[in-house]
């Protein structure tokens, strides 16, 4: 979790840190949190770089305006910490959004038939229509907008050195977020609000965005990358290209998408005791709960976008599903193999 020293040209910058400790640098004493302050929800009026996320922005544009003094080819990672929780955006952010018009869920119970395995101890159990929920939304959404504003100032520096025809930028998340959904709070889960992360690939000479229907996997970044940049692809990958899908964004992708998670949660450097497997397909979601010494699985998941795209019903185990089960289990069973 401390990244990897000996693949980067330079230390990195701002990277070690906890979400707990987001809080805001000013001079003199802090402006009145306006939030709650359940679960370290703040709402203050301070300026962008009181926050871990302001002075990365901050940080991201100097290198950039020191690797294009540099003249050379470069790779640049920028890391923001929002939208994740605690959600302390500036007040100006939560300013943008009016709380009685934020949409909320209403389906905040557990999935119908799903295993304990499934589900994590961060629950939800308010009512739909609580002060928390309301709350939970709003500050989400505030967190959302100061980090598209901090993407933007890199994007303008990026401008600025008139480096946006030269340039790939790809932005993405390492996961989703669960805020009320199936009574869960937070992530560490394999349901679609989790898994399911954004994926944004800017090429120079793109002229306007498209929605790709396509599958794509995290683990595709790499020889898309290694692509578009003609670098050589090195032998072993477990991801595929998207470049493909960029030139016909009505090409058929991949046939699944991949994720894992343990349980526990955070084995905090012990060998989990259950592993849950993963995978979705343009209609399906399927998962295994498996013995993680034996591979024996313990529990199924299975769930149809077509009628249930919001996942509240886990299907797995009625008879007129059996079928699928074994098709799915199949192809789960040869799509780990091969990531071994």
């Amino acid at each position: 979790w401390q990244g990897d020293p000996v693949s980067w040209s330079v230390p990195s910058n701002l990277h070690y840190n906890s979400h707990g400790n987001d809080k805001p640098q000013v001079e003199g004493p802090w402006p009145p949190n306006l939030a709650s302050g359940v679960g370290g929800t703040e709402c203050r009026d301070v300026p962008d770089d009181s926050y871990f996320d302001g002075r990365v922005a901050a940080s991201a544009s100097r290198a950039l305006r020191e690797c294009a003094a540099r003249e050379s080819p470069f790779f640049l990672a920028v890391g923001f910490w929002k939208p994740h929780t605690p959600f302390n955006a500036p007040k100006k952010y939560w300013d943008l959004y009016e709380r009685a018009e934020i949409p909320l869920p209403q389906h905040l119970k557990p999935p119908r038939a799903v295993p304990e395995l499934a589900m994590t101890s961060a629950r939800y159990r308010g009512g739909k229509d609580s002060e928390l929920l309301k709350e939970m939304h709003h500050g989400h959404l505030a967190a959302i907008s100061y980090l598209d504003c901090q993407v933007g100032k890199v994007l303008t520096t990026l401008d600025e050195l008139s480096l946006r025809g030269e340039t790939v930028i790809v932005f993405f998340s390492d996961h989703g977020l669960h805020l009320g959904e199936h009574g869960l709070t937070r992530k560490t889960t394999v349901f679609e609000l989790d898994a399911h992360v954004p994926l944004i690939i800017a090429t120079p000479g793109q002229t306007q965005g498209t929605r790709v229907s396509g599958i794509a996997e995290l683990l595709d970044l790499f020889p898309t990358l290694t692509e578009l940049c003609g670098i050589p692809e090195p032998n072993g990958l477990a991801g595929t290209s998207l470049v493909p899908l960029l030139k016909n964004p009505d090409r058929t992708g991949k046939q699944f998408a991949l994720t894992q998670t343990p349980r526990p949660n955070y084995p905090r450097g012990q060998l989990p005791v259950h592993m849950g497997y993963s995978i979705r397909t343009d209609e399906l979601r399927y998962t295994e709960w498996r013995s993680f010494q034996t591979g024996q699985v313990v529990s199924r998941e299975l769930y149809d976008h077509f009628r249930d795209p919001q996942e509240l019903e886990n299907i797995a185990g009625l008879p007129s599903e059996a079928a699928k089960v074994q098709v799915m289990a199949d192809h789960l069973k040869k799509l780990v193999n091969s990531r071994r």
